[in-house]
């Protein structure tokens, strides 16, 4: 008989049942809290975590990864780093088919095991990912192109506190209900009816993640565990630049489920050969039941209008705006704004492009500010944060891939240039893809360039004819294309009050008058939702119980007492 809520605990949902309830709090108070700390300093970690994190990623450079799952016999490479490091690791392949046999036969004892088993191996392996989180964060910083400091933060602590918060959204909405109930009805003058009543908690099926070059492991890990924790095997397509991230995640998960006594292949890397559009294949394939894909708007259309037979969650482009209106720390609100343009160069899906400001200029803590020398403010932020290579490339990292430095060349036929990217040689890695932010100026009615997405480290200062027009420009660019974050600057709440009526109205987050350290492209863990499903950037949230609720079923049993 399956497992219910009511079993015994599983000795790893012991072990780590403080972490557990630690998460549930959190996500019910929406305060600040972390299971894992962002610092990668010694006196963290230890003195030797980050040496020998190093040389464990090293150890991967230049040969087959180690990885022992099901496989056609061939082997793709397909990752070139940003930072010009030859990786050259190869990884087994395998078809679709294969892929999804094994996850199937891999379901049922998982699916019987019950929640809090499964909740216990899930937090067995964040809790094994974190004590390699070095390993991790150099894996995800060759890759992705970006900085040390950030991988390791974005890359490793960030991207396990985003599963925990997925894994304990969905072990709350498991346990809503009980595992099994009595029930008894008055029969008039006879004996009255009596039932036992079990409810199981039912997976959809295979999950397929498919993970986007960017950001590998903070956009794959709220997917992968919210449908491996709902009884769900989970097949990881990576994205073919930056496989190693979650090369790693899934070796080490496969490794926890084989010690707790379950198949290895719940979780399966599926590294993609060059044109195969393996991806496509497996989220089509009639096995796959859940999708969840971070990318471009184009394939993500596609996966909600192909995929039929699954739930498919979306996270996908967006046109991030600033509206100014005025400030009462115009150094702060530059500085803000600047490093927010220069992190990780722009290659942020929360990075703001287009910043709207009256042309006639805004009041400020300095006097009256001219259009231009808002503009001439953010730009020299933008031009201090990245002065000096040998510091710049801490916040810049490399560009991604070429379609960056496509757009980049386009956007220079565009517009008035207020900030020129500048090519720069990184001090540790000459063969480094590195490009500083450019800042272009446009009109309200240059729409055909501001209402598309140039993702990378461009964006637009706007002039608009008023506070009010920028806040329609914003209404009608959200409305249409979606984003995932906005800002408003201003001394006026009635004028704040606008912005967050209009952010309401076209379901896109908020912030006001950002200018110390706490930046609108920046999420914290539990407390602020990423993306939120109402708008077209994202047809989801991380994380509410809408993103997990739905990759599970309750099925219930019923019979006489």
């Amino acid at each position: 008989m399956m497992a219910d809520m009511t079993e015994t605990p599983h000795p790893l949902y012991d072990r780590h049942a403080d972490t557990l309830d630690r998460a549930l709090t959190a996500i019910s108070q929406r305060g600040y809290w972390s299971a894992y700390p962002e610092s990668p300093s010694p006196r963290v970690y230890g003195e030797t975590a980050a040496g020998d994190g190093k040389v464990a990623f090293e150890a991967y450079l230049g040969r087959d990864f180690p990885l022992d799952q099901v496989g056609d016999g061939s082997t793709v490479r397909t990752e070139a780093s940003p930072f010009g490091v030859d990786l050259g690791v190869g990884y087994p392949h395998a078809t679709a088919d294969h892929l999804t046999t094994a996850a199937s036969t891999a379901l049922p004892s998982w699916r019987d095991a019950g929640p809090q088993a499964r909740a216990g191996v899930c937090l067995e392996i964040l809790d094994r990912l974190h004590r390699n989180v070095f390993e991790l964060a150099n894996a995800v910083q060759f890759t992705s192109g970006q900085a040390f400091v950030m991988a390791f933060q974005a890359g490793g602590a960030h991207a396990l506190d985003r599963a925990l918060e997925a894994l304990a959204y969905a072990y709350a909405e498991m346990t809503r209900h009980p595992g099994t109930a009595g029930w008894e009805k008055a029969a008039g003058k006879g004996d009255p009816l009596r039932m036992t009543k079990t409810f199981h908690v039912v997976p959809r099926g295979v999950a397929l993640v498919i993970g986007c070059n960017t950001f590998p492991t903070w956009n794959s890990y709220p997917g992968l565990f919210a449908s491996l924790v709902t009884g769900n095997p989970v097949i990881v397509k990576p994205h073919p630049r930056a496989v190693l991230p979650l090369a790693v995640t899934v070796r080490y998960a496969r490794q926890v489920l084989a010690e707790a006594g379950f198949d290895p292949n719940l979780v399966q890397l599926a590294p993609e050969a060059p044109g195969e559009k393996l991806a496509s294949t497996l989220a089509q394939h009639p096995a796959v039941r859940i999708v969840d894909f971070t990318g471009s708007s184009e394939y993500g259309d596609w996966l909600e209008a192909n995929a039929r037979q699954a739930q498919v969650y979306t996270e996908k482009a967006g046109l991030n705006a600033v509206v100014i209106d005025s400030t009462d720390d115009f150094g702060g609100m530059c500085r803000n704004l600047g490093f927010t343009l220069t992190l990780y160069s722009g290659q942020m899906c929360t990075t703001s492009q287009n910043i709207l400001i009256p042309r006639d200029g805004i009041e400020t803590d300095q006097g009256h500010k001219s259009f231009a020398e808002v503009a001439t403010g953010i730009a020299t932020a933008v031009s201090k944060l990245t002065a000096d290579p040998a510091r710049g490339v801490e916040l810049t990292g490399a560009i991604v891939n070429d379609g960056v430095l496509e757009r980049l060349d386009e956007v220079t036929k565009v517009g008035e240039s207020v900030l020129e990217s500048r090519t720069v040689t990184h001090p540790a890695f000459p063969g480094a893809v590195v490009r500083t932010p450019t800042i272009v100026r446009l009109n309200a009615d240059d729409t055909a360039t501001y209402t598309r997405e140039w993702f990378g480290p461009i964006s637009f200062v706007i002039g608009t004819d008023s506070t009010g027009h920028s806040l329609e420009l914003l209404r009608a660019t959200v409305g249409e294309k979606g984003a995932l974050t906005a800002a408003v600057y201003s001394t006026d709440d009635a004028v704040l009050d606008a912005a967050e009526t209009a952010a309401v109205e076209v379901g896109v987050h908020l912030s006001a008058n950002l200018t110390g350290g706490v930046f609108v492209n920046q999420s914290a863990a539990f407390s602020d939702f990423h993306g939120s499903g109402a708008n077209a950037a994202a047809n989801a949230a991380l994380t509410d119980g809408a993103y997990v609720a739905n990759r599970f079923r309750i099925v219930q049993s019923r019979r006489h007492v």
